[in-house]
């Protein structure tokens, strides 16, 4: 099955991607010294090994998978590509062993010699992502023999009969399934399946943090719940929903189930972003959602879509592509700036007045979005997922096509073509137009999102889930589908102490924010009621939907930080005030000031 992105805001941003971030990315790379990384393998005289972290190898790998995409549409891609292609076909060991900082004749450390923090089979992963990623879309197999190397180094090394190991951070288990099904090569399911199943079993050697941390205190089939770092948590589920995918292994499916449900249940934010603390970049306890501090990494909201989407076609539920969407176009969107070269490391749902955001313990730096980073993880991760947005619209199964994310496209099976149009997520209207179809009877699945209340296709009312329309389809024929998206007011469950009682705005796939700038009043002294959200206007500001509403403006605060409450205390306006709300995923691109996702309310009692 092939898709491709025709107009609307995913192109849109996939533009945006091509024209400014690939460039500044790459621009950025050169100056952080990763080339001279490699280079200096070769030619010491270059200097010594810059950057503090022994991985950052991933972040050229990350940004070849996009250019795998995007080598011949954007500005300097291809020379890039090429450029970094041949420096690691030169810096690659005899023995298939690959890292710039491991073979740096001057660090201290060898090869293998911390799988905590050294992070090579992290690296190795990205490296296999960016070599299926050249092979497939450029037809080039030069990547693809460098990363077969060096897995085939780890097969041997770490395999059925050798040393029983795992690497601090899981990526490599995805990676080396997806090799498998490039090569048809087991041994390297094997290696995946081995990785997952050795972790929790006391193969790593923790140190700072401990096992929780890294996933590794029971095993995976065992863990109560989704914890630890977030980052680490989502792609080590990953990868696990890859090895079921191929081995069938129900006990897998059957955590990985129970795992995503509770997560969903207590640990992921209104946003979709996961992970709550900023000292180890983790998930945290059931409920345990702040909002100024929401950790969030971008990164980790890409992991969490990989998962999503895995899950998806493990089970065919439509529920795992609500959150793939939701995590689009809220907690991964707002990682990058309007003009596409500044970033978010972390986010949150709240910016108070006197607040300098800083990303994770870096000091200094821009107060809201940055240029680059000390550890530059997510720049890169949102180019490669960007370049392959069209790859997450729609699946093929079983003579069902079905089409679970919505977007201006052209949608191809061997069967059947089809051409999506709509201006979603603005405007809930989609056409889906038969193009190309044979004469046998296929079926088209669209997916009614669980907000979409009141959904119909071609007329007819349809319920969350998958609509499915069997027919033999002629040249021409058109399924409308419409979604209806009235705002709506979101509370929070009672053992969310952080927002209880509070209010947050959503319509269709986005959650909305109020920045100070669209308020007249302080964002804190707003309050908001379920029926001004219910009477919201959307109104068209520039390139997005705005929504207009009137909130009332709360009396002014007693003084004591813990007043006493009585029978007669109540949170009434004395007044109201004109609000617009922005989606969340644009806040942060003007002037440093407060912004709130959750509102406080209105009270009856």
């Amino acid at each position: 099955m092939r898709a491709e992105l025709t107009g609307g805001l995913l192109r849109d941003w996939q533009q945006r991607n091509r024209d400014a971030t690939i460039p500044h990315v790459i621009a950025e790379l050169r100056k952080a010294g990763n080339l001279d990384n490699l280079q200096r393998l070769a030619d010491p005289s270059i200097g010594p090994y810059r950057g503090r972290y022994p991985f950052l190898d991933t972040d050229l790998y990350k940004t070849l998978e996009g250019l795998a995409y995007e080598a011949d549409r954007s500005a300097g891609a291809r020379e890039f590509f090429e450029e970094v292609v041949g420096l690691l076909e030169q810096a690659q060991a005899d023995d298939g062993y690959l890292n710039s900082y491991f073979q740096d004749p001057d660090q201290p450390k060898q090869p293998w010699s911390d799988l905590g923090w050294g992070h090579e089979l992290y690296n190795l992963g990205h490296l296999i992502q960016a070599a299926i990623a050249a092979n497939r879309r450029l037809s080039d197999g030069r990547l693809l023999t460098i990363a077969t190397r060096f897995a085939d180094l780890v097969v041997r090394r770490f395999g059925v009969d050798g040393e029983e190991v795992v690497d601090g951070h899981p990526e490599v288990e995805m990676a080396l399934v997806e090799l498998y099904r490039e090569t048809g090569n087991a041994d390297y399911l094997t290696q995946a399946q081995l990785f997952v199943d050795r972790r929790g079993q006391g193969k790593l050697k923790h140190t700072i943090f401990p096992g929780e941390y890294f996933q590794d205190h029971v095993p995976f089939r065992e863990l109560p719940s989704v914890t630890g770092h977030a980052v680490r948590m989502a792609y080590l589920a990953a990868g696990a929903t890859d090895v079921y995918l191929e081995t069938g292994d129900q006990t897998l499916l059957t955590a990985l189930e129970r795992l995503w449900d509770d997560m969903v249940a207590t640990k992921l934010y209104l946003t979709g972003g996961l992970g709550s603390r900023h000292s180890d970049e983790a998930i945290g306890d059931r409920y345990e959602l702040p909002s100024e501090r929401a950790y969030t990494e971008t990164c980790a909201a890409i992991a969490t879509m990989q998962w999503a989407w895995r899950m998806f076609l493990a089970t065919g539920k439509a529920s795992y592509l609500d959150v793939y969407e939701t995590v689009l176009y809220n907690a991964y969107a707002v990682g990058l700036s309007v003009d596409g070269t500044a970033f978010f490391y972390d986010n949150p749902l709240q910016r108070r007045p006197d607040h300098e955001q800083r990303s994770g313990a870096e000091d200094g730096g821009e107060p809201l979005r940055r240029a680059w980073f000390g550890c530059p993880c997510c720049p890169p991760n949102i180019v490669r997922w960007m370049s392959e947005l069209q790859d997450h619209l729609a699946v093929a199964r079983d003579n069902i096509l079905y089409v679970g994310v919505y977007a201006d496209a052209r949608i191809s099976t061997a069967d059947l073509t089809v051409s999506v149009r709509t201006a979603y997520p603005w405007d809930g209207e989609i056409a889906v137009t038969v193009e190309e179809s044979t004469a046998a009877e296929q079926a088209i699945a669209l997916r009614i999102p669980s907000w979409a209340v009141g959904a119909r296709l071609d007329g007819q009312p349809v319920e969350a889930g998958w609509a499915v329309v069997r027919k033999q389809f002629a040249i021409g024929d058109v399924l409308r589908l419409t979604l209806p998206m009235a705002p709506r007011a979101h509370g929070s469950h009672p053992y969310l102490d952080a927002t209880r009682g509070a209010i947050a705005v959503a319509r269709g796939p986005l959650v909305y924010c109020v920045e100070q700038q669209d308020v007249e009043v302080p964002v804190d002294d707003l309050l908001l009621t379920a029926r001004a959200v219910s009477a919201a206007i959307a109104r068209q500001q520039d390139d997005l939907l705005v929504l207009e509403l009137t909130g009332g403006v709360a009396p002014a605060p007693a003084n004591e930080l813990y007043p006493v409450i009585t029978e007669q205390t109540r949170e009434s306006a004395i007044g109201e005030v004109p609000v617009t709300l922005v989606p969340y995923f644009r806040w942060g691109n003007r002037q440093a000031l407060a912004m709130r996702v959750w509102l406080r309310t209105e009270r009856d009692n």
